[in-house]
């Protein structure tokens, strides 16, 4: 005689749901398109890229950055395009010489001063777009201060602080089973083809597998820049019924799969 016990039935409630259309619209997959930093060209190229064909993307910005772009925000987010927060002085490794010569680095830095920097952020987001952010993009994608012995990890500010973290220049998708929504995992579009982007994508995916892109700059080719025509196209194909994605902001998408997995252990 065989016993069905509480966690062979939560077993077969996940089973199920990874073996159907998980998203919206019967898509398999969800796929999200991010930006870093407010660079000037996101709102004069990027964005009317995206508006041009309905879709939302998440920016997360800097106040540096958006200055005497502010109205543009502004009107981002009227637009339904998701604003999140950056932090002040984004601070990645000193390894950076940039930032050496700025005499910073996450190595010398500490908790105190990243949660002054995001608070400051924060209140210069919400006053020049009206939007109190509730994502974090942690710049470069670093999660540390200090060194040695003494490093720590500032997931759990962003975790206190924030609903999600994204992370950046991963090498896998978001299982929405599993996740943590503290790191969600995000690839770099930077510097791509169209047709290395779609070979990314199609590369990533896994049952449900939920697919965060990052970019900087939108213009011309470059390392740290997004082709506009390459994102042309990567839109139509994402959009395409028949290659069954569902695209949101990561907000949106972060949101949706609490709601869905509600009750599920993520083991």
């Amino acid at each position: 005689m065989q016993f069905i016990t509480p966690i062979s039935l939560a077993l077969c409630a996940l089973t199920s749901l990874s073996s159907h259309a998980f998203y919206p619209n019967t898509a398999k997959y969800a796929i999200s398109l991010s930006f870093d930093d407010a660079r000037k060209s996101q709102v004069d190229v990027g964005i009317p890229l995206l508006n041009k064909h309905d879709v939302k993307a998440t920016f997360y910005l800097m106040p540096y950055h958006m200055q005497g772009k502010e109205q543009q925000w502004k009107l981002a987010a009227k637009a339904g395009h998701e604003i999140a927060n950056h932090t002040s002085s984004h601070l990645c490794t000193g390894n950076f010489r940039w930032l050496r010569k700025q005499d910073k680095g996450l190595e010398q830095s500490n908790l105190s001063f990243l949660k002054e920097d995001i608070k400051h952020a924060q209140q210069y987001i919400k006053t020049h777009t009206g939007v109190d952010a509730n994502g974090f993009a942690y710049p470069c994608g670093q999660t540390f201060v200090g060194r040695g012995t003494e490093v720590k990890s500032y997931v759990p500010l962003i975790a206190e602080t924030f609903s999600y973290g994204r992370t950046w220049n991963d090498e896998t998708a978001n299982d929405p089973f599993y996740y943590d929504q503290a790191q969600i995992r995000a690839f770099s579009m930077d510097g791509k083809t169209f047709s290395e982007l779609k070979a990314l994508i199609e590369q990533a995916k896994f049952d449900n597998a939920w697919i965060v892109l990052a970019g900087h700059e939108v213009g011309e080719k470059g390392p740290y820049t997004v082709d506009r025509i390459a994102l042309q196209q990567l839109i139509e194909y994402i959009k395409d019924p028949s290659n069954e994605f569902w695209l949101a902001t990561v907000s949106d998408v972060n949101e949706y799969i609490n709601r869905k997995t509600k009750g599920h252990d993520k083991k």
